[in-house]
């Protein structure tokens, strides 16, 4: 019957979709902003979101909202001392964004390979890459950006031992794991300086925007110093450094403080719908759900993900694999569940596998590339009801030959 309904109402299930409040809270913070006129980047709502965060996160935390997460991680190295010429040690399985701002620096992207456990930073490989440029260039790497991949935690007590060992600062890209734990610590906590992402397809959303995090009301004083486009404190307009307008405004950041009344919810639903996938797709022979690695791990799963047997069949699948790109089967799927109505992705492609970064170091062991080979994203969030996922499954239980 839920097949049924659905062919005929053609709803389509998206990967994940922004949700605002029931109750419009939202609503009533930007209002706010219109009726007070504080449309800028300053205002109650921007004290206000980031109080809300401090408060979640943890009162020892310092937060800056910014524009973007991109933004968040390009001001992180610059307050870090990243500058030209220099490496920072990136995570290969991520998205552009965890990337691109260490070029922004005019430095050097060394990219670190994943560990089949988490899908995040491989301790192992990072500290060999570490001693290696060492040994290179006769001086340690500037910085190394890890991320919460799919809001899953990185392997954190090990990642922060090597850290302290070479006396090399963590960037934390948080980007997909607020809501995220780690032995208990939330995400967003972890290394020197830590960002997360409020685009329109987060846990919550500002529509766009980021934040930074840090311990130290220094380094939050600097942040929003250089986010401000670096004016001096005068009475006319005095630069003595290059700065951003990377400021959030006080309009995006009331749909923040909304969004934070119903933060705890929305986790809820996505380890909900999460453990939906894992029940119902448990007997479906070459699917595999990505769950957490153990006690320690507590993903808030923003996005599920799966691999799919390269040796099963998918209906549609008739091409050969390409080196380098992700099984025929992948693509199959995608095309056959899209045209039943339900947005699907692959992984990401890994960095050192982008044409743009084709020349940067890289220290492999075929992790990423093997996963980004056979895996996908299915969609999650409040949008996502019980009946979708169990229409998605059994979308997935036809596709399969």
């Amino acid at each position: 019957n839920i097949i049924k309904q659905y062919y005929m109402e053609r709803k389509r299930i998206y990967l994940c979709l922004s949700h605002m409040s029931e109750d419009g809270a939202e609503q009533r913070y930007v209002k706010e902003a219109f009726d007070t006129n504080w449309v800028v980047p300053l205002g109650p709502n921007v004290n206000g979101f980031e109080k809300d965060l401090e408060g979640f996160i943890g009162h020892d935390m310092r937060v800056v909202v910014l524009s973007s997460c991109a933004a968040a991680l390009h001001l992180a190295l610059l307050l870090l001392g990243v500058g030209k010429d220099d490496e920072v040690l990136c995570q290969t399985f991520s998205f552009c964004a965890s990337t691109n701002p260490v070029v922004y620096c005019g430095a050097k992207p060394v990219f670190i390979d994943s560990e089949p456990d988490t899908w995040n930073m491989d301790p192992v490989l990072l500290e060999c890459a570490i001693q290696d440029r060492l040994a290179k260039n006769g001086r340690l790497p500037k910085a190394i950006i890890v991320v919460d991949l799919y809001g899953m935690p990185a392997k954190w007590n090990a990642l922060m031992a090597i850290s302290q060992k070479y006396g090399i600062p963590i960037v934390e890209d948080a980007a997909n794991a607020l809501g995220s734990f780690y032995d208990g610590k939330p995400c967003g906590t972890f290394g020197t300086i830590r960002t997360f992402s409020f685009n329109g397809n987060k846990i919550i959303t500002t529509s766009g925007g980021g934040a930074l995090v840090c311990n130290d009301s220094e380094i939050k004083t600097k942040a929003i110093f250089l986010a401000t486009q670096a004016r001096e404190k005068a009475p006319y307009y005095q630069h003595e450094a290059v700065g951003f307008n990377y400021r959030m405004s006080n309009i995006c950041a009331g749909i923040g403080r909304g969004q934070m009344t119903v933060l705890n919810d929305y986790v809820a639903r996505h380890k909900k719908v999460h453990d939906l996938y894992k029940k119902l797709l448990k007997d479906v022979e070459g699917i595999k759900v990505h769950d957490n690695f153990n006690d320690l791990y507590d993903s808030n799963f923003w996005l599920t993900t799966i691999t799919v047997d390269p040796e099963i069949r998918i209906k549609g699948q008739n091409t050969t694999a390409i080196d380098g790109e992700p099984n025929p089967n992948i693509e199959a799927l995608r095309v056959y569940m899209d045209a039943a109505g339900i947005e699907a992705r692959p992984v990401w492609k890994p960095m050192h596998k982008q044409p743009v970064y084709k020349n940067s170091p890289a220290y492999m062991n075929g992790v990423s590339e093997a996963i980004f080979k056979v895996g996908m994203c299915l969609p999650a969030g409040p949008y996502v009801s019980d009946e979708d996922v169990c229409y998605i499954v059994e979308m997935i239980k036809r596709a399969v030959v």
